[in-house]
């Protein structure tokens, strides 16, 4: 759940250079969210890697029939 708080505070710092680039045509506000886009693509991969990780272990746990 950390990680998902992460994204989700990491989406909210976003908020102004979102506002600069399309409304006030902010080139350098362009790039700061394309870097925090990226930053953002890691930390899901991240989450997708740990998630899938646990099906494994749960699978590879769980009783046989």
């Amino acid at each position: 759940m950390e990680k998902i708080n992460e994204i989700k505070a990491m989406l909210d710092d976003m908020g102004k250079d979102l506002e600069k680039f399309y409304s006030k045509g902010q080139n350098s506000a362009g790039t700061r969210l394309r870097k925090a886009l990226n930053e953002i693509r890691k930390k899901c991969q991240e989450m997708r890697n740990d998630i899938q990780n646990i099906r494994q272990e749960r699978k590879s746990q769980a009783p046989s029939s």
